[in-house]
């Protein structure tokens, strides 16, 4: 009964998630507010994720709580609307598979829920896991819904960790749910979402954000870059009322856009946390190193919005300066 009243759907998706899955199942069995069923989808995982999920369900305790899907390997945009449509809860709460949720994480996010029943999304801020090892916190846009909203009418991206949104299911499902799969998936539903309803920040660190070397983002950070000039394209064509190309017939053009040294800077960062989270000091080190003469105007916006995100003024955001599409205009738009 307390499950079927509740508001709110954790939803996994798993693909081939071990080591690191037990933890992120042991958070969430660990909330302080356990009202809510988990609903895990299975995407084709080959590595015993699916025996060590059906371990739990076994368990009298647990089974209630646990939902598993099954399904060959579809990729995570097609998980993710699978999940959108098998939550049986108005909310469905995001959480990665290698990712670990605070204990009191659920409670807040349904205390503010309860408080704009009318949003359409909800997010926190993220540290960097393991607490303790790695550094840091995810580079988050902060802000009202109306600040947030400002930020993608002027042609930027939000900055928001994935793992820690709550989505409106209903909303979200009008809207489209998750289109590309381009790795980006989650900005090109950030900017339609601002712009139809409100996202609301929780000012807080609910969730505790691997960087995994084996994930899809470390794995393909050079591509998700792109995708994200991609997305602000689609966005900027949505303000400006043109109709966008396919990314196939844009991407060499905004491959241009790409700086190298940037994404130098960013992998040997992310690496740089990779390290530490392994212990191993020297190697964190020369990533370190790394990082700073690929791109030492990077570093220092890093540094910025991790030690004084409120005091700069800068609001933090993705994305290139829109002027740089219109000045390939032909280019990009027939």
């Amino acid at each position: 009964m307390l499950l079927q009243q509740s508001l709110i759907t954790v939803g996994l998706p798993v693909h081939n998630a071990m080591p690191y899955l037990p933890e992120a199942m042991e958070s969430l069995l660990a909330q302080q507010y356990s009202g809510f069923e988990i609903l895990a989808i299975v995407d084709g995982a080959t590595d015993g994720s699916l025996e060590y999920l059906s371990s739990l369900q076994a368990r009298p305790r647990i089974g209630r709580r646990l939902r598993i899907l099954t399904q060959e390997n579809q990729g995570v945009t097609a998980t993710l609307n699978r999940m959108l449509r098998e939550c049986r809860t108005p909310w469905l709460v995001r959480q990665d598979a290698d990712d670990v949720s605070h204990p009191e994480r659920t409670g807040r996010l349904l205390s503010a829920i309860e408080a704009a029943p009318d949003a359409g999304m909800f997010y926190s801020l993220a540290n960097y896991h393991p607490r303790g090892r790695a550094v840091g916190r995810f580079r988050c846009s902060r802000g009202s819904p109306v600040q947030l909203r400002q930020i993608v009418r002027k042609g930027y991206l939000l900055s928001i960790c994935h793992p820690t949104v709550a989505l409106n299911v209903e909303k979200t499902l009008a809207l489209g749910g998750y289109r590309i799969g381009l790795h980006n998936e989650d900005a090109d539903l950030w900017w339609r979402m601002a712009l139809q309803h409100e996202i609301h920040c929780i000012p807080e660190e609910l969730v505790g954000f691997r960087q995994n070397a084996a994930s899809v983002s470390a794995r393909n950070l050079a591509g998700q870059m792109l995708a994200s000039i991609y997305v602000q394209y689609l966005l900027i064509s949505h303000l400006t009322g043109r109709a966008p190309c396919p990314f196939a017939a844009v991407r060499a053009h905004l491959q241009g856009f790409l700086s190298t040294g940037r994404l130098r800077a960013k992998e040997r960062l992310r690496e740089f946390n990779i390290r530490l989270a392994q212990r191993s000091r020297i190697r964190a080190a020369g990533a370190l190193a790394a990082s700073a003469l690929a791109s030492p105007g990077y570093l220092l916006e890093r540094l910025r919005d991790e030690c004084a995100p409120s005091r700069t003024g800068a609001p933090i955001m993705n994305g290139i300066a829109p002027q740089l599409f219109f000045r390939h205009q032909e280019a990009l738009w027939q």
